[in-house]
């Protein structure tokens, strides 16, 4: 005997509303949705005069791809537009541009002409910046300082311009002069970037406003003569002295560059000691590699320099194995310096300079400490990326970073991507690759999960030559192993199942056809109990593989099967293309499974799921043929253009449960699915609505269905609300195994900021286990609750259930008897109760009687969280275990 019970979780707080997307009204083709997402929409007409003709394909391309990885985003003509959209977006600063490719593949960049010039050296270029309070260090705020341009001469003669910060309340007559800090941008980036990429003037104006800022002024220059030393000490050093009331001491002069602007402040070190109290480098790229400073020269750096200190992206930053090289050099020649480590995150992007300055600004002139930032990596080692022709299917190192090469078969073409699921939602973006030799090649990361892929070359999708296992699906897997989707991913082979290929005649195709079967871990052909089987359908265009190839379904079946987290059924995914799908499924490929393998024709022991079209399929076999499966699975799809016949009476006799899921807004099928929740609801017949998955109409959504539909299956769904009252039977009658909850709501209180999360707190109503069961009727078994969350909502967006986490207890211990080992939420490091935790379990010999469990609750969202009261269900489930 199996129960279960579901608990409405909710939050009374409201959060204060996300501020309006700064950069968005500069674009009027860029809109926000109610859900969050960013829609652009550019009209036919202005992009095909902008361009001068009409374009094969147009483009919206930013840094909106994996880890901010420059990428491509289709813009489909639809109507008089061409419209995208793309979301839900982390808060940053983002950077795009539109893109027309013609027949011929030559490519014209353009921004909306109605805008201004947002970034001077990237003329097509706009941005917009997505607020939120992880980043409010970089956002506008009142009471600001001042930016002014600085017209001077170089040393040379030329005129240069270079941009000065002023704080807030800047005294040019004050008794002290300010202290000035130099930032120098690196040879191929213009002055103005500081502000326009960097967000300079906000990062300075939030330092300042939270007292982490010496009251100081900040210069903004270029050095690009080829005297560096002379450009700056000679040429801007003197312009802004005169212009502001600035100090011209070393105590009070600090310098700091990006790239060569680094290479040109670290070389002042050596020609210049003392000048510059405080330097900083960032991404540090030396034009030619520098000779090593001799012992005199290394004391005239430490005695004149207060702090020296190295900033560096990941390994997709090209200066990583630079600023390695200078790090041994600084250590073996005795240069007093601190690293700040390893940003994992990001490469040799704004994003990293960004952060950099933020931390150096609030460090120069002041005390503090000198260690790296929290989550910072040490840099040990050089790095080596895989040699050109050395891989053939993406490479995956130990830090998430992912390099694809094609072979040489596409050396011809004149522009080659990759297509694959990465973006925010789980949608397809297409990352520009580049040619090395006669090969394709391009680097994205961190990664973390599960993404399937294909190459578009020059304009042609084309699945990855070189995958030889997967042959039945259009794309191509690619698993990062990580935090994230670990149901996905492989389990030890000895825990797996058997996937065997099933071959049956199809009478209404009248052809033969093939399905893919996974039988459990120590599946038995001849024991006496028949299995339980789930048949799962494929959608259009899609054929048996998918589920295994795309899908990633005998991955969560391994997992959960090792886990003691479902009922150990049979699986058969078979062909569903098919003109009369029931027909299909009953007379032909139902026939063909039972004779083959040791599963029950019984309805309560029967399951049919499937997908989109495979989904429409479900439908249509469980509604017209009723009586034949007792438990449904509905995954973005409907009956769209053809409602059956059926006996809602009927339907309902035997269907033990029918969960209806679907993608979010963004999915095509939601309209359909709504339509179908009204179909049922108005037929009386009974189902249940998962609520929205995030993400659009693809595997992402539908895996994590799967995932939630499994542990459901084979067993009793009863639901459980208020206090149920339980007699213990003695022994040596017929006992129960039940399950009950002294409670079915729970209000979460809160929240607490914790800086990186806004944290609501509760407990979960007591639950009792009651095991009166007879030996004969347990045989060896104990038994074990687990508990799975779905996404919270407050009508109109989604929190995933991944950051729902628990602690649980034993309130009435004893021998045999053992809490579930807790579950840490996504923003604390875990996987949240997105997939089945469990609560407690108990051993055949702890099993008998009464069992009191609780546990503690945290739902921890992030920061910037849209107002408003979420709701969300918990669903706890009981169950014999060996």
């Amino acid at each position: 005997m199996v129960t279960g019970t579901a608990l409405a979780l909710g939050t009374a707080a409201v959060m204060a509303p996300p501020a309006a997307a700064d950069g968005v009204a500069a674009d009027p083709w860029v809109s926000v949705t109610p859900e969050g997402y960013y829609r652009f929409v550019a009209p036919q007409a202005t992009v095909h005069e902008l361009v001068g003709g009409q374009p094969k394909v147009v483009e919206l391309q930013g840094n909106i791809g994996p880890a901010g990885t420059w990428s491509d985003l289709a813009m489909d003509p639809s109507g008089t537009d061409y419209p995208t959209q793309v979301g839900i977006l982390d808060p940053g600063l983002y950077y795009y541009q539109y893109t027309a490719t013609f027949e011929d593949r030559t490519k014209v960049s353009f921004r909306n002409p109605d805008t201004p010039v947002a970034i001077a050296s990237k003329p097509t270029w706009n941005t917009f910046f997505v607020p939120g309070p992880q980043v409010a260090w970089m956002a506008d705020i009142p009471n600001a300082g001042a930016v002014e341009e600085l017209a001077h001469d170089t040393a040379s003669g030329d005129e240069a311009t270079s941009l000065v910060w002023t704080p807030p309340g800047y005294d040019a007559d004050r008794a002290d002069a300010y202290p000035v800090l130099y930032l120098l941008a690196d040879d191929d980036q213009s002055v103005d970037e500081w502000t326009e990429l960097g967000r300079a003037r906000q990062v300075l104006d939030n330092l300042a406003a939270e007292g982490r800022l010496a009251d100081m002024v900040v210069v903004m220059a270029s050095v690009t003569g080829d005297d560096a030393r002379a450009e700056l000490l000679d040429g801007i050093l003197p312009a802004v002295q005169d212009a502001y009331h600035v100090a011209d001491e070393a105590a009070s002069q600090a310098v700091a560059g990006i790239g060569t602007g680094a290479a040109h402040a670290l070389e002042l070190l050596r020609t210049d000691p003392g000048v510059f109290s405080e330097v900083g480098a960032f991404s540090v790229e030396f034009p030619s590699r520098p000779a090593d400073p001799d012992r005199s020269q290394v004391a005239a750096i430490n005695e004149g320099t207060d702090r020296l200190r190295i900033y560096v992206g990941n390994v997709l930053d090209p200066s990583y194995n630079a600023t390695h090289d200078l790090l041994r050099t600084l250590e073996r020649t005795g240069v007093e310096h601190e690293f700040d480590g390893v940003d994992p995150d990001t490469g040799g992007t704004w994003d990293t300079w960004r952060e950099g300055l933020r931390d150096f600004a609030s460090r120069v002139f002041q005390d503090g400490a000198h260690g790296p930032r929290e989550g910072h990596r040490p840099l040990d080692a050089k790095y080596t990326a895989p040699a050109p022709g050395s891989i053939t299917l993406p490479h995956v190192d130990e830090n998430g970073i992912v390099t694809f090469e094609t072979g040489t078969q596409f050396k011809d073409a004149k522009d080659v991507t990759v297509w694959a699921n990465w973006a925010p939602n789980g949608a397809w973006f297409r990352v520009p690759m580049t040619k090395v030799g006669d090969r394709w090649r391009v680097q994205a990361g961190p990664l973390d999960g599960f993404y399937y892929y294909r190459y578009v070359v020059d304009g042609v999708d084309v699945k990855d030559p070189e995958d030889k296992v997967n042959t039945l699906t259009g794309v191509s897997p690619l698993f990062v192993p990580g935090e994230t989707d670990r149901l996905l991913g492989d389990v030890p082979a000895e825990d797996r199942g058997e996937l065997t290929t099933l071959t049956y005649q199809s009478q209404v195709a009248n052809e033969e056809r093939k399905a893919y079967v996974w039988t459990p871990k120590g599946y038995d052909p001849d024991r006496a109990e028949e299995y339980p089987v789930l048949y799962l359908n494929h959608g259009g265009g899609q054929n048996y593989g998918d589920w295994v190839e795309v899908g990633r379904a005998t991955q969560i079946l391994d997992h959960y099967i090792k886990e003691d987290a479902i009922v150990p059924m049979v699986v058969v995914m078979g062909n569903g293309n098919s003109s009369n799908y029931p027909a299909e499924l009953m007379d032909n490929l139902v026939p063909a499974a039972e004779a083959a393998y040791n599963i029950s024709s019984e309805p309560g022991q029967r399951a049919i799921a499937g997908l989109s079209m495979g989904a429409m399929n479900t439908l249509n076999a469980w509604l017209t043929r009723p009586g034949q499966f007792g438990w449904v699975g509905s995954f973005s799809g409907g009956l769209f253009w053809n409602t059956p016949v059926f006996d809602p009476d009927a339907v309902n006799a035997e269907t033990r449960l029918a969960r209806i899921y679907n993608g979010d807004r963004t999915d095509f099928t939601y309209d359909a699915t709504m339509n179908l929740l009204t179909l049922l609801e108005e037929n009386g017949i009974r189902h249940e609505f998962a609520g929205l998955t995030v993400g659009p109409h693809g595997f992402d959504v539908w895996s994590k269905n799967l995932i939630d539909f499994l542990p459901r299956i084979f067993r009793d769904q009863d639901k459980v609300t208020g206090i149920d009252l339980t007699a213990v039977v003695p022994e040596g009658q017929d006992g129960v195994l039940a399950l009950s909850v002294a409670g079915n709501a729970v209000t979460l209180d809160g929240p607490q900021n914790t800086g990186t999360a806004l944290r609501f707190t509760g407990a979960l109503p007591a639950v009792t286990v009651t095991d009166s069961r007879t030996a004969a009727q347990a045989g060896v078994s104990g038994w074990a609750v687990t508990g799975q969350a779905y996404s919270f909502t407050n009508g109109t967006r989604l929190l995933d259930a991944k950051h729902l986490g628990w602690t649980p207890r034993v309130e009435s211990p004893r021998p045999g008897l053992a809490a579930g080992d807790a579950r840490a939420t996504a923003l604390g490091g875990g996987e949240g109760l997105t997939v089945p935790g469990r609560l407690a379990s108990a051993t055949p010999e702890g099993r008998v009687g009464s069992a009191t469990i609780g546990a503690d609750l945290v739902l921890d969202v992030p920061v910037d969280t849209a107002p408003g009261e979420y709701t969300g269900t918990l669903s706890l489930s009981l169950f014999p275990v060996d």
